[in-house]
């Protein structure tokens, strides 16, 4: 059998492989582990095909599985798909091979993942739909409110992974005490720099230049890097950018995710923001924040003032 396990929820991908492993009884022995970013594909394949000295089945695991996605770095190893192609048309039956790659999207254009979709099980891992029940089940014996679920999940964000380990954070301190009140969550808990990060970007582009300061003033006060505020903030104007161009030349939402590399969600949030900006004046800003981090980086401004100076421009 061949998988390709594909999302940003690692957590729920890791889950899913322990699940293969115990449903088809495979010893960690039988369990053999590759990265693509640093193996030719020839290599996996010839071990798929080599029969197990342990047992009668085995599996192999393949990390950074980039080449079902759209991906365009050079830096990478250039992968021979045939080679992949030509297995699945005289599978090995005896050896399980799991594919995964913690991206939001893969190439449906691709003809290796097409020929996968048709053999194998394709199978996304993304944004779980509800998040405060999934929240609510491992506080299950606990006695924690609505509100302060909400709490909970407005400080961890959407990361299962970080949730489980916040919450394992949380039940470790209460030990016995089986109530969970607000300061529990707020003493106990990271807070997620991300979610502030989004909430500052998404003030900067709507142009709420007040709320825009309140929310970078936030995040410093939290301890972020404002190189890396510049960096996400560049990341998400150039998302915009590119979105709009290729809306412009008749690519629909799902055609510029798979181009892009990015949920289709993401895309959809990018294009009900195009209309504030023309091309001209999202470009003009990206080169904006190039010059905002080569001159932090050179020691030429401080680094605290200069997004907000980007920000009272905008």
């Amino acid at each position: 059998m061949i998988y390709l396990l594909y999302g940003t929820q690692e957590y729920l991908i890791e889950k899913e492989i322990k699940k293969i492993i115990k449903d088809n009884k495979i010893d960690k022995i039988n369990i053999n582990e590759y990265d693509l970013e640093n193996t030719l594909i020839e290599t996996i394949i010839d071990d798929a095909s080599t029969i197990s000295l342990f047992a009668e089945n085995k599996m192999i695991i393949v990390d950074n599985s980039y080449i079902f996605t759209g991906t365009t770095n050079k830096k990478l190893l250039k992968q021979n798909t045939e080679v992949l192609e030509n297995y699945l048309d005289n599978i090995n039956e005896n050896t399980i091979i799991i594919f995964k790659i913690n991206k939001e999207s893969i190439d449906g254009r691709k003809k290796i993942v097409s020929k996968i979709k048709k053999i194998g099980k394709v199978l996304e891992f993304n944004k779980v739909v509800n998040i405060n029940k999934y929240i609510k089940d491992l506080f299950a014996e606990y006695n924690i409110s609505n509100e302060n679920i909400n709490l909970f999940h407005d400080r961890v964000g959407d990361n299962l992974l970080l949730i489980e380990s916040e919450i394992n954070k949380i039940k470790t301190y209460k030990g016995k005490d089986l109530e969970i009140n607000s300061d529990d969550i707020i003493n106990l808990t990271t807070k997620n720099i991300n979610i502030d990060i989004f909430k500052l970007i998404e003030n900067i582009i709507n142009k709420n230049k007040e709320e825009a300061i309140e929310s970078y003033n936030e995040m410093i006060k939290l301890g972020e890097e404002p190189i890396k505020i510049v960096i996400m903030l560049a990341n998400q104007i150039r998302i915009i950018y590119q979105t709009k161009e290729l809306s412009k030349l008749g690519y629909s939402e799902k055609n510029i995710a798979d181009i892009l590399e990015i949920h289709p969600y993401r895309v959809k949030i990018a294009l009900s923001n195009t209309y504030r900006y023309d091309s001209q004046e999202l470009l003009d800003n990206l080169y904006k924040l190039s010059d905002i981090d080569i001159n932090i980086k050179q020691g030429n401004i401080d680094k605290d003032l200069a997004l907000e100076m980007f920000i009272l421009g905008i």
